[in-house]
């Protein structure tokens, strides 16, 4: 693989620094005329975690993965908010060149794949929410309401700060202050609390990979209640539906289901390539048909 070779070249692999306001994302293509898939990592996860799915996929696609500001590789920054990761995104996808990708996020990752794709339906090929973007109000259910959870989750950071630069390798936690992982927490919990109607707009194939039983940060009662919120919506919304539900646990399901995850993105390339052109679907020939990169 090519080191800081030209990114918007579909032809060859690269990986490098992509500059983005005061920061640099490390980024990695392994190009090819495929599908170009992005895959948007959970919190403090790592573009490493895709490995097993992009291996279960293979060289059909071109697969895109990247570390969010302060993760991985990627360089720190002044700005962890959530449109700022969002922004991310489009900077990824300038650099590569992609025009429309097909989005698979984990946990965090989801949340962002469901904005960056209702923001930009005629961009997105389709999109795999992995155990994630479920429009749960998690701070409307702590004991004495939203402003007691905040505070809550500030004190559960503070208190678990030191621990934090330990657990680094294992994608639980990033090069940032125990305050800053508080404020990530809590504002992720807010956007996914109101995005109920952000599915009304989703006009695409999306796909949900729903894990089982309780992970790390969740209990198994809290995380049951967080994924019935999908129900309403797969009843109102064809273009979301359940690709499987998995045995595997919040903080395990890509490690262990990778192949689960797999099969839902090419599910979500069958769709397209339906709806598709005759002879050639959306995810099998797009470079040779140019809609999909610049």
């Amino acid at each position: 693989m090519t080191e800081n070779a030209n990114p918007t070249s579909h032809e060859a692999a690269w990986s490098g620094p992509v500059p983005v306001e005061d920061t640099a994302l490390a980024v990695t293509d392994t190009g090819g005329p495929g599908q170009p898939v992005v895959y948007l990592n959970g919190s403090y996860a790592t573009q490493r975690n895709w490995r097993h799915v992009i291996a279960e996929l293979g060289d059909g696609y071109r697969h895109i993965t990247f570390d969010e500001r302060a993760r991985g590789r990627s360089e720190q920054s002044a700005d962890y908010s959530f449109a700022a990761c969002l922004r991310d995104v489009d900077a990824v996808l300038d650099a590569t060149g992609v025009r429309r990708p097909l989005l698979v996020g984990w946990s965090y990752g989801a949340a962002l794949a469901l904005h960056w794709s209702t923001r930009n339906p005629d961009r997105t090929v389709g999109a795999v929410m992995v155990d994630g973007g479920y429009p749960w109000d998690y701070l409307a259910t702590v004991e004495g309401g939203r402003e007691a959870d905040r505070e809550q989750i500030r004190t559960m950071f503070r208190k678990f700060g030191w621990i934090m630069p330990l657990v680094r390798p294992l994608g639980l936690a990033a090069r940032m202050s125990a305050e800053q992982h508080a404020e990530i927490n809590i504002e992720l919990n807010e956007i996914v609390a109101d995005s109920d109607p952000v599915f009304d707009l989703v006009t695409f194939p999306m796909r949900f990979l729903v894990a089982s039983g309780a992970g790390l940060g969740g209990t198994e009662e809290g995380l049951t209640a967080m994924r019935a919120t999908l129900a309403p919506i797969l009843a109102r919304n064809p273009h979301v539906q359940v690709s499987a539900t998995v045995p595997s646990k919040h903080t395990t399901i890509v490690r262990k289901d990778f192949r689960a995850i797999a099969t839902a993105v090419r599910e979500v390339c069958e769709v397209r390539e339906v709806r598709g052109v005759r002879g050639g679907g959306v995810c099998q020939d797009a470079a040779q048909r140019g809609s999909l990169t610049e």
